[in-house]
């Protein structure tokens, strides 16, 4: 009997096939239902992806220039509502520049703690999600515990747990509570242990490494090219943190460091995350520090600025005085009187360089109010990113990029 011949010409065995086209998003749980790809897919592989956000506009520019300038503030903590005391900040600091104001110490330094707790929920959040979203449930878990530390720690002070509207133009609502400076203390080193623990489920897990080191690379010229910022910028190898390089409040006295990846990759955008939720705890015990050496009789333990027509006046003065109860109405329904002019003030929020552009015509109305977030240059880099990689690395790969549709979305 003849062997069978089994060879054959590789052109018999290719079959006629074209690109898949597939929707992922917005209602895709790793988009978050804010997202929606429009994908090519050869196989697996993605050939080309047009990404489409704006399912969550808020019109936040627009909305604010139908309010007063401190109404405003409810609105910022839906950009990034993981971190939304970095947005209250970020926007305080602009119209404190064009009224020519400076916050006494204490207010500084309680928006340093507030927003340095407020990232590391921020960080807690975005490196839980995306190892929750390949498959590791537990330090998702651990890392929403440590992160509802944090927001109970927020709540003693501000009265409020996730959006806390809490900064003012000119200061801070209230003064640091008797038990605050403790309660940071004790909820920073609780979240480090947490934080250890999640790394030590992580770091070796081969699917894990796997699934994030080599994937989603983004080159230092590219993220540069781009405008992107923030941890996603430093995991590409470039030394940028606005509080750093363009010192704000009171980061210029405190030490910390900038941690920065090598290869630009998933992985480098975990660990980058990971370490500044150390060194975020290197600057909250620093500024605990700076706290408790302020003189409690001196004007640096002010935590507003002493200016009726910025400040509202105490409640009893508003129950108990006409001067009280007409400044108060008067900051209430006409709001705080801004000169003309123009000011950009920029900070760095959880996802990288969070900036506003006010525009004052005189009044207590914004006349314009622009947003440069983060999220939205993240986004511009995640097209090459995905691109030429398998459909399963989008969700590790847009969960390092840590899109907030709130932000994004404006």
């Amino acid at each position: 009997m003849e062997p069978i011949d089994l060879e054959y010409d590789d052109a018999e065995l290719e079959l006629p096939s074209e690109p898949m086209s597939l929707n992922m998003g917005p209602s895709h749980p790793a988009m978050h239902g804010t997202i929606r790809m429009v994908l090519k897919l050869d196989g697996e592989t993605v050939k080309s992806t047009d990404i489409q956000p704006g399912y969550l506009h808020r019109a936040f520019e627009k909305m604010a220039e139908r309010g007063t300038w401190a109404q405003v503030f409810p609105y910022t903590d839906r950009l990034n509502y993981c971190s939304p005391l970095l947005n209250n900040v970020g926007y305080a600091l602009a119209v404190e520049k064009l009224l020519g104001i400076t916050v006494p110490r204490m207010g500084q330094l309680l928006r340093v703690v507030h927003g340095e707790l407020s990232r590391m929920a921020d960080h807690l959040t975005c490196n839980g999600a995306m190892a929750m979203e390949l498959g590791a449930f537990t330090p998702f878990l651990w890392y929403l515990k440590a992160r509802e530390w944090i927001w109970e720690c927020h709540e003693t002070q501000t009265g409020a747990r996730m959006t806390h509207s809490y900064f003012r133009i000119g200061g801070t609502a209230l003064p640091a509570t008797d038990q605050f400076v403790a309660r940071a203390r004790k909820t920073v080193q609780r979240v480090l242990e947490v934080v250890a623990e999640g790394e030590s489920l992580l770091l070796r897990n081969r699917i894990f490494l796997d699934r994030t080191q080599g994937i989603g690379v983004l080159s230092r010229e590219t993220a540069l090219a781009y405008g992107v910022s923030g941890p996603m910028l430093r995991g590409s190898g470039v030394d940028y943190d606005v509080r750093k390089d363009k010192p704000y409040l009171t980061y210029g006295e405190v030490d910390f460091d900038v941690p920065i990846g090598e290869d630009g990759d998933t992985f480098d955008r975990f660990m980058v995350r990971s370490e500044e939720l150390r060194q975020s705890a290197r600057i909250i015990e620093q500024t605990l520090d700076l706290m408790e050496k302020v003189d409690p009789r001196s004007p640096d333990a002010k935590v507003s600025v002493d200016d009726p027509r910025v400040m509202l006046p105490p409640k009893s003065e508003v129950y108990g005085t006409i001067e009280g109860t007409i400044n108060h109405f008067k900051l209430i329904m006409e709001g705080v009187d801004v000169p003309a002019g123009e000011a950009y003030a920029y900070t760095e929020g959880g996802n990288g360089e969070l900036g506003f552009f006010v525009v004052s015509r005189g009044g207590g109305t914004p006349w314009r109010v622009r947003v440069r977030s983060p999220c939205f240059y993240s986004l511009q880099s995640a097209k090459g990113l995905i691109e030429g990689g398998m459909l399963a690395d989008i969700v590790p790969i847009f969960g390092s990029v840590n899109m907030i549709g709130g932000e994004c979305d404006r």
